[in-house]
């Protein structure tokens, strides 16, 4: 029986997940498009938390292809039909039955699953995380369907193709047992605040006086600083009421502002007349993929606010590190960093968060969740930029993603096999998304956590790969020992913003969000949706990273020689994070979230 995993340990039996035959041609077709949006939403989210137990717990390929699952902690056990092994982790099941249920019952739905896999993974006894799993599984598969029904009824992309892609995510992380749940959330709250429905409202706005008012801006136009202020005032436009003069006006979302302004230190702020409640107001903004994060189509910025909703493992509020880190990597990218990268890799940039504000006490204490990061909007309506993980996304049956339609056009106009055409893509993603992040980490120690949410990857006009971004205030590991590299280009650096990581910990971290999440998660996709051989694409990753790590296209970082000589690789385990109750933006990086230990498919 598995047992549970502390923080940072492996679970009995997960040393090794082996993999399989892996068959694309072998593949049960998709549920029509006419399928049932309840049965859809319920069969994916039952494949999440089966691809989850078998990743975290070390389960290996069955030979007869159905995989059983014996739950003694419950005296039962599953059976599923086995239609992908993925050497990456990304297979694809059948509806799982309970063994020996009578003749015609139906199959296990996902409710029902994760409850006998949190039993099982609590040894039987009753736990409070496993309720708490069972509650977020539920609220998933329930948001899930709804957004289904509404694409459907609602197909069309709109013109900016940016925001499109960020509202591709339906179904969402393939690897995570409650991908779409959002505690907290009313049934009308969830449409306007959805990505996934294509959402939009006004902000709400707040006027901050200038004694409690943080703040900080490297943003600067034709060479001249412009205070983080002046940026939210020319967003607001004319929707919300004047503020009173010298005080900030703050955008928050609404639902936010409803759930904050109760909490003790902002009700005295605004009964002391420090905070000014000025109503929502002004153009709307668009939700993209995190929720949190709205954009405007032609706005020079995205605003990044603080949302206290459970968004997969954690409550979304900014920390007040977090916005001193988003200044502190512009600010050293600009000491002639950024220059030297782009001198070897011109086509890659990290989307800048240049600028915040927030709200201190009388004290000086910082007051959570009332804040704003401000980001450049580096795209047009026009370009096409996607997040990895919107390309990859299932729209209406698992196999139908944007990289399909993609690789399918690029196949039908060279006349050449869609396998050649899919191979060639994700060499030139590699030399165009991952060698830069390679660069970065080698030349300047910044690990990036380059998950598939955070990869935004930019196609040409035929739909290759030509150049990508990387986003996230959070998501940078300075590696401890190039502190003083990093002091020497921007002297105090890492002070307020908390970003030294040991270099165990940020090895641990990039090989995961960079190696497991991104490219094996991209080789899995091209797998689970018949796209693409992954042993193929396995064997193309390992020439790139050989090329990498020695010859003339050396990189300096560690990462490819580590994912060379590797049998096993550490690996975030989404379901177990969920069943020890962690939030993953609390307490020391290195305890946030478990890890396991898995087999590293390089050495299938």
């Amino acid at each position: 029986m598995p047992r549970r995993a502390g923080r940072g340990q492996p679970p009995c039996g997960a040393t090794a997940v082996r993999t399989g035959p892996d068959s694309v041609s072998g593949l049960a077709p998709d549920p029509g498009p006419d399928t049932d949006p309840d049965t859809l939403a319920d069969a994916a989210t039952v494949e999440n938390l089966l691809r989850c137990w078998v990743r975290e717990t070390g389960l290996v390929a069955p030979a007869d292809g159905e995989l059983r699952i014996p739950l003694p902690a419950s005296g039962a056990a599953l059976t599923v039909p086995v239609l992908h092994w993925s050497p990456t982790g990304h297979h694809r099941f059948g509806r799982a039955r309970l063994a020996g249920a009578p003749a015609g019952s139906g199959p296990a739905d996902a409710v029902t699953v994760a409850a006998l896999l949190g039993r099982e993974a609590s040894g039987g006894a009753p736990d409070a995380h496993t309720n708490d799993l069972v509650a977020r599984v539920a609220d998933s598969v329930r948001r899930t369907a709804v957004f289904l029904r509404d694409r459907r009824r609602h197909p069309d992309d709109g013109p900016d193709r940016f925001l499109s892609a960020e509202q591709a995510l339906l179904l969402g992380h393939p690897l995570h047992p409650a991908p779409k749940g959002r505690e907290g959330l009313t049934e009308a709250e969830n449409h306007p605040y959805s990505p996934e429905t294509r959402g939009t409202f006004p902000l709400h706005w707040i006027a901050v006086a200038p004694s409690v008012l943080a703040t900080d801006s490297a943003w600067t136009e034709r060479g001249r600083p412009v205070p983080a202020d002046r940026l939210t005032a020319r967003l607001a436009g004319t929707g919300p009421d004047a503020p009173p003069d010298g005080h900030a006006l703050l955008p928050l979302h609404p639902w936010q502002w409803r759930e904050v302004r109760h909490r003790p230190a902002v009700a005295e702020l605004l009964d002391a007349g420090l905070l000014r409640d000025l109503g929502e107001g002004g153009a709307p903004w668009h939700p993209t993929s995190s929720v949190r994060t709205v954009y405007r189509s032609g706005a020079p910025a995205m605003l990044k606010l603080s949302l206290a909703l459970r968004i997969t493992n954690s409550r979304r509020e900014n920390l007040r590190k977090e916005l001193h880190r988003g200044v502190e990597v512009h600010r050293l990218l600009r000491t002639g960093l950024a220059g030297e990268w782009h001198e070897a890799h011109p086509r890659f940039d990290v989307v800048r968060d240049p600028a915040w504000l927030a709200v201190d006490t009388p004290d000086g204490d910082p007051v959570p969740g009332v804040d704003v990061m401000i980001r450049h909007n580096p795209f047009r309506p026009a370009d096409d930029v996607s997040c990895v993980a919107g390309l990859v996304a299932p729209h209406r049956t698992p196999s139908g993603s944007r990289l399909a339609a993609v690789l399918n056009r690029l196949a039908a106009r060279s006349g050449r096999p869609r396998t050649a055409v899919a191979t060639e893509w994700f060499l030139r993603y590699l030399e165009h998304i991952v060698r830069p992040v390679l660069w970065l980490d080698g030349e300047a120690g910044i690990a990036l956590e380059a998950h598939q949410q955070n990869t935004l990857v930019l196609l040409d006009a035929d739909g290759w790969p030509a150049g990508g971004r990387y986003r996230d205030n959070q998501g940078y590991y300075f590696r401890a020992s190039r502190r003083a590299d990093l002091d020497a280009r921007l002297p105090g650096i890492g002070t307020r913003s908390d970003t030294f990581v040991s270099d165990d910990v940020t090895d641990e971290r990039f090989t995961y969000y960079l190696a497991v999440n991104n490219v094996f998660g991209l080789i899995g996709a091209f797998g689970a949706q018949g796209l693409a051989d992954e042993r193929l694409l396995l064997a193309a990753l390992r020439r790139f990273l050989t090329r990498a790590a020695a010859g003339p296209g050396r990189t300096r970082s560690s990462l490819p020689a580590r994912l060379l000589d590797s049998p096993v690789l550490r690996c975030k385990a989404n379901l177990l994070t969920r069943l020890h109750g962690l939030d993953e933006l609390v307490g020391p990086v290195d305890t946030q979230s478990v890890y396991v230990t898995i087999a590293n498919p390089l050495h299938g």
